[in-house]
């Protein structure tokens, strides 16, 4: 317990996994929670202040799995191994952690997930700076952003989606963070930045950052100084294949706020369902390291006309006689050689990491063959970039079996044949009854005894055996061992070596082909840049073909990127829509230009308005990710960022109501957006009152059209809101399209210009499963209150017009009106009460 407390003490925050004997035990606080997490058995072991201590543990061979788990959790884990030998140890076995696994830091295969980056991030901020610094430590990809404002920042945070965000500790941590979890706290002195300098100038071996372009990103360096420092620590080893630092700007990028993630969908759905995201329709590449580049390209949309267009223009040439099928069967014979580099650089690479990287090396040369048949720029970059590397193909080939076991410790990794010590020692194991035979044999025609035997017992070893009646013709180099009844033992010089040679063969042949595999991953480890850059062209190469492939399958058109100010889509689609809907998809039609930069969009719900106004985002940002596009054509001028205020939802873990995350959403939009933003605005103000929310909606379209002047579509059921189309050229109306058919509704999902007649809500309700006497009861009310606007109208007919917003009283003749039952009523009684309105008019 005192070395078990000592230890401890070392990561007070970390699950403690100590080793005894086969198995991890977790005591005291650790022990109780390991218990709850894994649904393990709580037991205990000795006292301690006269209390018995909790003790849980699971067994060592089987610790993969439950600490998959515990990271899933966001739990950190010290492995404790006993580093001392149990049988000359005197009192306890010495013990040591020998790596600490926390969700950022973890590269084994077992423990991630193939298709998603699994980044750790580490962020500092110093007054109106934020500096982000964002490591896969599978892949050894390094980027560091410095931004300007808590939005961006914040954005950007979302977009990373990091399993661990190192924070200091006197950070004070924004709401949209503090249900965040993995968030881990360290000390401000991690983030000092002349101290961060070094630790990055000392990883890199520099002498400054200039080379890297992030001489003058000081906040951003002192987040990276922290993030390096913390993954030392925790992987216990240095980090070769952390090689260079990437420096990402936003002006590179289109910006997408975390709301406007959520809601277009990108790669998660809240059923969980990733058919119905962009990035489960368009991801099929056929490798895990092009998954996840896809995944990183739909969250980060480049701004760089030119590197688009070199997509698209790869894509073409891959659809060509459909040349792309040649790249998907070769490309599914690669492995993820992008995380087993970085194993072989943190020196936990498994043998069958090293046969999956010998058979990607086997590809490369048909991948080349492949790729130099088209003449395209883009693509013979990538040729480029793979590489072919015949000499570490030849050393793998010679140097590890065709079927190696799971782990280095089982013995049997490396080749027969690569070292001749081993096959020595090898032989000798594996032979030496053979040997013992022969040997046998020998002697006999040597001492002309044939009642010798060579033989060998656990107990006293390798011996010759000789009856005692022969005793006398034995040789002089024959050494007594052992006397017993009838017989002698002896031992020669020859078969004591032997002996010593066989009793440590096993030992020391396992001992010298962990050596062995070790040199192994450091003559690899020499090759690391070269592999880096063939698993990037690998990727890259991946995805390309994967949206050719797309492209040809799902009937994608070439976008056109221009210069000028506008959005063109002529027929455009829903793509998730579409793959997942059973009856045909109707596309629809849409022009945004300086002259026409808001659409109001009316019609009823269901009828298709958010389906619009998502398949116009998605296709920009399919378009700004070198993607094919769902439509017969598409041209697109410049666009900087893209907003959405889209659904209705609460955030009640942080005090907020529906309305007031709603007005959250839109106040970022009204802040940041620009005259080069899309923005998609779905029912703003239908959280409040009517006028409340009329009034809002109202302000904002208005100052969306005269002061931002972004592109716009406007989604309302405020049918008031189409006057503005009379105000401000730059504003036009347009609906959904749907008939009624007897008390049914038929929704057509096209996309009309003009306002929409009618609402159709009480026919939705209906096909909603609203029950048909709540329907009939609302009809009855819509008709009343339909009857008294009449009224109303006709009583101030002869008057100036009444503002739009302004709050009216009803005329006591109305009310009066309004609250009578005419079936109750005298024909005295109504002549009375005819007079009487009269005399109220």
């Amino acid at each position: 317990m005192q070395q078990y407390l000592r230890i401890k003490a070392e990561h007070p925050d970390t699950l403690l996994f100590y080793r005894m004997g086969d198995f991890y035990e977790l005591f005291f606080e650790d022990a109780a929670k390991a218990a709850q997490l894994l649904d393990i058995t709580l037991t205990s072991r000795g006292h301690s202040g006269g209390t018995p201590i909790p003790m849980a543990g699971i067994p060592y061979h089987a610790a993969e799995g439950y600490i998959a788990r515990l990271l899933k959790q966001s739990e950190s884990v010290a492995i404790c191994e006993q580093i001392g030998d149990p049988a000359t140890s005197k009192g306890p076995v010495d013990r040591k952690v020998i790596r600490i696994m926390t969700p950022g830091t973890v590269t084994d295969e077992a423990l991630l997930e193939d298709r998603k980056d699994n980044l750790l991030v580490g962020t500092h901020v110093d007054g109106q700076k934020f500096g982000i610094a964002s490591l896969d430590l599978t892949s050894g990809r390094f980027i560091l952003q410095q931004i300007d404002t808590q939005d961006a920042f914040l954005s950007e945070i979302e977009r990373l989606n990091p399993a661990e965000l190192l924070i200091s500790e006197d950070f004070r941590l924004p709401d949209a963070l503090k249900q965040r979890r993995g968030i881990c706290k360290k000390a401000p002195w991690h983030f000092e930045i002349n101290s961060a300098r070094q630790h990055v100038l000392k990883q890199f071996n520099t002498h400054d950052l200039k080379g890297f372009g992030c001489e003058n990103m000081p906040v951003a360096v002192a987040a990276a100084g922290c993030l390096l420092l913390y993954v030392k620590e925790t992987q216990q080893t240095a980090l070769p294949h952390i090689q260079g630092i990437q420096v990402e700007h936003n002006s590179d990028s289109i910006i997408l706020d975390a709301a406007s993630r959520r809601n277009l969908e990108l790669d998660y759905h809240p059923s969980g369902q990733l058919q119905y995201t962009l990035f489960g329709v368009l991801d099929k590449t056929v490798t895990a390291m092009g998954s996840r580049c896809l995944r990183r390209w739909i969250h980060r949309p480049l701004r760089q006309q030119e590197r688009l267009k070199a997509r698209y223009n790869s894509i073409e040439y891959l659809m060509t006689d459909r040349c792309y099928q040649t790249l998907q069967r070769l490309l599914k014979q690669t492995g993820d050689i992008e995380r087993i580099s970085s194993r072989i650089a943190l020196k936990s690479a498994r043998p069958r990491d090293l046969l999956v990287l010998r058979d990607t090396l086997t590809v490369l040369p048909d991948l080349h063959s492949a790729l130099s048949q088209i003449e395209d720029a883009e693509l013979a970059r990538l040729q480029n970039q793979l590489g072919e590397h015949p000499q570490l193909l030849d050393l793998l080939r010679k140097a590890v079996v065709d079927n190696p076991p799971v782990l280095i410790r089982d013995g049997g990794v490396i080749a027969p044949g690569y070292h001749i010590e081993l096959d020595e020692l090898r032989n000798l194991s594996q032979h030496a009854d053979q040997y013992l035979l022969d040997m046998e044999a020998r002697e006999k025609a040597a001492t002309g005894i044939n009642t010798l035997k060579v033989n060998y017992n656990r107990v006293h070893g390798y011996y010759i055996e000789v009856p005692r009646s022969q005793a006398d013709n034995v040789p002089a180099y024959y050494t007594r061992k052992q006397t017993l009844k009838g017989v002698e033992r002896y031992i020669t010089a020859e078969l004591k070596s032997f002996e010593d040679k066989v009793l440590s063969a096993k030992e020391k042949s396992l001992s010298f082909e962990k050596a062995l595999y070790e040199q192994l991953l450091n003559i690899i480890a020499e090759s690391l840049l070269a592999l880096q850059q063939c698993a990037n062209g690998l990727a890259e190469l991946d995805v390309l073909v994967n949206f050719a492939e797309r492209a040809d399958t799902l009937n994608l058109i070439k976008p056109l990127l221009t210069q000028k100010t506008g959005i063109q889509i002529d027929s455009g689609r829903h793509l998730v829509v579409e793959q997942v809907s059973a009856v045909p998809f109707v596309a629809n039609d849409l022009n945004l230009g300086s002259q026409r930069k808001m659409l109001v969009i009316t019609g009823p719900n269901m009828g298709g308005k958010s389906t619009y106004m998502r398949q116009t985002a998605l296709i920009v940002l399919m378009a700004h990710i070198g993607c094919f596009v769902p439509a017969k054509s598409f041209s697109c001028g410049p666009i900087d960022k893209v907003f959405t205020r889209i659904g209705a939802s609460d955030d009640l873990a942080s005090g907020r109501s529906t309305f007031m995350v709603e007005m959250s959403e839109t106040a970022n939009i009204l802040h940041n957006a620009t005259d080069k933003s899309l923005i998609l605005m779905d029912e703003i103000g239908r959280g409040t009152s009517t006028f409340d929310g009329l009034s809002l909606a109202w302000a904002c379209a208005d100052y969306l059209a005269k002061i931002t002047k972004a592109f716009t579509l406007f989604a309302t059921h405020y049918f008031e809101l189409t006057a503005l189309a009379e105000e401000q050229k730059t504003i036009h109306n347009v609906h959904l399209e749907a008939m009624e058919h007897g008390d049914k509704i038929i929704f057509l999902h096209a996309v009309k210009e003009g306002p929409a007649s009618q609402s159709y809500g009480l026919q939705v309700a209906s096909l909603a499963g609203v029950p048909a006497v709540v329907i009939d009861k609302a009809k009855q009310k819509l008709h009343h209150l339909e009857n008294t606007a009449y009224l109303e109208q006709q009583a101030g007919a002869g008057n100036q017009q009444l503002d739009l917003f302004t709050g009216k009283e009803y005329h006591p003749a109305v009310s009066l009106l309004s609250e009578l039952d005419p079936d109750q009523l005298s024909p005295r009684q109504a002549l009375e009460l005819l007079y009487r309105l009269k005399g109220m008019i």
